[in-house]
Formats: structure tokens, sequence, C-alpha cells
């Protein structure tokens, strides 16, 4: 990676605390939460590396991790390697999904903000393959977007996300299409199932650490005794 000049898609790293309440915190956290468990060389898996923000983070915080990302937009990739230009000789980046991040024994895992653009028959698959992909005892924080799902909490929650990124005086008929912009294109589920998929993974420990209106944050752990196969 080397430095270059600001992506289109700059404007990105402005938008996104707006978006999400509490992002430097949960960044914070983040880099908390993963520091109790890893070694001062560790290797991180990032899913949904696009932009950089966690990975910037996180390797100013930890002189000594090197980090491997992967996420399927060439343009939030560029994004990253601008973002991570101070870092680059410590971050690899790689376009694709997870069947395309390296296969060897991370230290730890993280995807921020990702699993809401997941589908639902791809999510336990993905989930298996972070979990495969990491040394017995490592700990894997995800966060997105998760609520309940039932009526009518599911359509209040939904325009309730849908106005948080916006201005107060915003029209209600783009309130309303942001509403349902949301609906279609992304895969919500209730943070009950989210805890249940992790576990089918094989994940242990799992714990609710991140609440901010309508984000969720969570951090799993593999079991000390589990013996992978890749």
């Amino acid at each position: 990676m080397t430095s270059q000049q600001p992506p289109s898609n700059v404007s990105y790293l402005e938008a996104a605390p707006r978006q999400v309440p509490g992002l430097p915190g949960l960044h914070r956290m983040l880099s908390m939460l993963l520091r109790e468990r890893t070694p001062s060389n560790a290797r991180i898996l990032v899913v949904g590396a696009g932009g950089g923000m966690e990975i910037k983070v996180l390797a100013e915080a930890q002189p000594g991790w090197t980090f491997d990302g992967v996420d399927p937009s060439s343009d939030m990739l560029r994004l990253a390697e601008w973002t991570l230009a101070p870092h680059a000789a410590r971050v690899t980046l790689h376009q694709g999904f997870i069947d395309d991040a390296p296969d060897v024994a991370f230290d730890a895992a993280v995807c921020l903000l990702t699993f809401h653009f997941i589908a639902r028959e791809e999510r336990l698959k993905t989930l298996k393959q972070i979990y495969r992909r990491l040394q017995p005892g490592a700990p894997f924080v995800i966060a997105h977007i998760s609520f309940p799902q039932t009526e009518p909490q599911r359509s209040l929650w939904l325009a309730r996300h849908a106005a948080y990124g916006l201005a107060d005086d915003t029209d209600p008929a783009v309130l309303e299409r942001a509403r349902d912009a949301l609906s279609t294109r992304l895969t919500i589920l209730e943070p009950a199932e989210e805890e249940a998929m992790l576990r089918e993974a094989g994940f242990s420990d799992v714990s609710l650490f991140w609440a901010a209106f309508s984000f969720k944050g969570w951090v799993a752990y593999v079991p000390h005794e589990s013996a992978q196969q890749r």
C-alpha cells in the first residue's frame, strides 16, 4: 500500500460516526477486548475491512500487531489503503469474502458493521469460516444492526434507525424511503438469534458488550480445547 490522494469515497470516514452512535467508544472497547487474550505480536483477521477505520485504531494502539483485512468492495479497499498508509507494512488487504482470507490460525478476528449486509443463508457459513481460522482461545468481536423482528417493534426500530442518520427536519417522505431501503437491503436478526448462531458456529462465552440504539456488539471465544480442522 502506498500513500495517495484521498479517494472519492473518503466522506465515508466522516459519515460513519454520525450514523453509528458511540463509534469511537466501540473502537476503544474493541481494542481492550482483543488485548485481554492476544499476544503483543498478534495476527488479526478483519472481516469487512473496507475503509480501514478499525484497523487504524488497532494499529495505533498495538505496534506489534499485524492485520489481514478482507472486503468485497474494491472502492472500499482503496479507501482502506489510503487510511492505513502509515501502517502499510503491517496490513495486507484481500478483495473478496471470508473464503478469500488466508487459511491460517489467527490470534483474533473482528467484524464491525458488516453482518447486516450478509444474507441470512450465508451468516452461519461465514461465522464457521471465521471460527476455523482462529487459534483455540482466540477472541472474536462482532457488531452490527440487530433489534426485535416482530411487529410493531421491527417497524419502530427501522424508523428509528433511518431517522438517526438524518437531520431532525428531514422531509417525512425521505425518511420513509430510507426506512423502506433499510427494510429491503439489510438482513437484520433478533439479538437472541445472533447469539444462537455464534454458538452454533462453535464459539463459546458469547457476551453482549455494546448496545447503542439499533446496534449491538458481542465478544465470543474459540474454546481452548478446540482442535481446528483446516
